[in-house]
């Protein structure tokens, strides 16, 4: 009979449906750490943690027994599931259960920056009736911005249209048709969005490419008076440029739930005036902790009677031989969506995946999955084979397969084309040997090129010049330059090119303005990817 240890405090709901359960032991064993939880993890199948506990890799080292951890929440921040990947071990999430009190806390927060609840309790507390230094502002008809429409951006925004407000959103990953449906203004960029903004909230995960997304460049782009919500992670807001332009007079007002560090019981910010606090209570009500509680116990449950794999974050359903069979290709469509993610930023509204040759007597159903995965990895939190696929259907984002057998120039090829209201963006791989992608076109040019590291591909004129100067650049600001491809658009010099060349390192921005300060390259992006010998956390890492 399974056993499943609970590690933090759960809600009596989720405890009378373990009793209820009949096939499965449980022991409730709060307050763990260290060598203690070590060794108690040992003695279990499951187990079910919130946050509150740490589940690292030296916890995890040696354990042959535990198959299956579930979060009662979102974030997984607190389990370290490379490692759990690696032993085997399956790690859930409740990503629904919390949304609706998440944004409801976001909507408190904003009403109380608008009407200065806080301050205003703080005064009458000390026996003062002060109507006049507490008048507020309404809401109808300010604007709100909303960077990151997941499951809690777009419940924010239902909750905002009721306010009547007018709401502006970016995610990179939603369509225009999709925001028009949500009631929302879609913008194409966070700089378009920024000036527009009376309230701006966020909603996103904490990953590299959003952290101190908002700082002091983004802060002097918006309005005087702005206000800040953040009820997502901390990090995404710095919080020394929110607290230099409360200081100056730029920023109207700041409403923290989530900090940098935490727990934080100490912050510049908790004596500032025109500041709201609370301690990460985004998901702290009774229906909250019930749903992701029921969840968390339900995940498990069926893990464990039926052997079913529901909203992993770390692996996917498939038997070992199969996906040893898909392993070299899973990779190459993997990488293929990384690299469309990081040039041509438009919001897309259809990917067309195309195989041809061997590949597609596959399942092409699992590739198409590991290409979503790869497009959305850099904005989506713990994306992988199972849930990516859903993360842009919710996202109004079409995925479409096509497939034939015809041999071509290569006895397999996979084409990638992500299609926005502006343009459309190819790109297609072949897999030389049994486990090295290669890119083989970008755009209408043919190119020869490794999917692996740090590259720069870049849009050119073909004439004599470009590519020496372009490499001079580099040399001057010791970028060395470890390989390199240029494929034509046509068959005749003077048309248009690309470019990629393999960086041994990033590039500074000063290079990359000067390359794109060459009249000849119009466009130009950095592209990182994983090394050749690294696979996505989902196929073992």
């Amino acid at each position: 009979m399974p056993r499943i240890i609970v590690l933090d405090d759960l809600s009596p709901e989720g405890l009378a449906l373990l009793e209820t359960a009949g096939n499965i032991e449980y022991e409730v064993r709060t307050g763990l750490k260290g060598a203690e939880l070590r060794e108690a993890l040992m003695e279990f199948d499951g187990a079910i943690c919130r946050s509150g506990v740490k589940i690292t890799a030296e916890v995890l080292e040696g354990n042959r027994r535990l198959k299956a951890i579930a979060r009662a929440g979102v974030g997984t921040d607190n389990i370290d599931t490379e490692a759990a990947t690696r032993q085997g071990i399956v790690v859930m999430n409740t990503p629904g259960g919390n949304t609706i009190s998440t944004a409801e806390h976001t909507i408190a927060l904003m009403l109380a920056l608008a009407r200065k609840i806080v301050p205003a309790f703080e005064s009458l507390k000390q026996g003062k009736w002060d109507r006049k230094s507490f008048i507020g502002t309404q809401l109808a008809g300010k604007t709100l911005g909303i960077i990151g429409l997941g499951r809690v951006g777009q419940a924010v925004a239902q909750r905002a249209k009721a306010f009547e407000m007018r709401i502006l959103a970016y995610d990179p990953f939603v369509s225009p048709q999709r925001a028009a449906e949500l009631g929302v203004i879609s913008c194409s960029s966070i700089k378009e969005l920024l000036p527009e903004v009376d309230f701006l909230t966020v909603h996103t995960p904490l990953t590299e490419e959003t952290r101190n997304l908002i700082g002091h460049a983004e802060i002097k782009m918006m309005k005087k008076g702005v206000r800040l919500i953040n009820c997502a992670r901390g990090g995404i807001y710095n919080e020394q440029a929110i607290i230099e332009g409360l200081r100056s007079g730029h920023i109207g007002g700041v409403a923290l739930d989530v900090y940098e560090t935490e727990p934080c019981t100490s912050s510049p910010l908790f004596d500032m005036p025109n500041v709201v606090c609370t301690p990460h209570l985004g998901a702290s009500t009774e229906e909250a902790q019930a749903n992701v509680a029921l969840e968390a116990v339900q995940l498990l449950i069926d893990f464990f009677t039926t052997g079913a794999i529901r909203q992993s974050v770390n692996t996917t359903p498939l038997d070992p031989k199969t996906l040893q069979s898909l392993r070299g290709y899973l990779n190459l469509a993997y990488r293929l969506g990384l690299l469309l993610a990081q040039v041509d930023h438009c919001p897309p509204h259809r990917c067309t995946i195309r195989y041809k040759g061997e590949v597609a007597n596959k399942d092409t159903r699992l590739l198409s999955a590991a290409f979503a995965a790869g497009l959305l990895s850099y904005y989506v939190e713990d994306v992988n084979l199972v849930n990516a696929p859903v993360f842009l259907r919710e996202r109004g984002i079409q995925l479409i397969e096509e497939r034939t057998t015809e041999p071509g120039e290569f006895s397999s090829l996979i084409t990638a084309e992500v299609q926005s209201e502006a343009k459309t963006s190819v790109a297609a791989g072949i897999l030389f040997g049994a486990d090295q992608p290669r890119l083989v076109q970008k755009g209408p040019c043919r190119v020869e090129a490794v999917l692996e590291g740090i590259l720069m591909i870049f849009e050119h004129r073909d004439m004599p010049g470009v590519i020496g100067r372009v490499g001079t650049i580099f040399g001057r600001h010791q970028v060395n330059i470890a390989h390199m491809s240029v494929g034509r658009s046509t068959k005749k010099p003077g048309g248009w090119a690309i470019g990629i060349l393999g960086l041994d390192s990033a590039p500074p921005a000063e290079a990359m303005a000067e390359i794109l300060s060459l009249e000849a390259v119009p466009r130009a992006w950095i592209v990182k990817l994983p090394p050749a010998d690294q696979m996505p956390p989902w196929l073992g890492g």
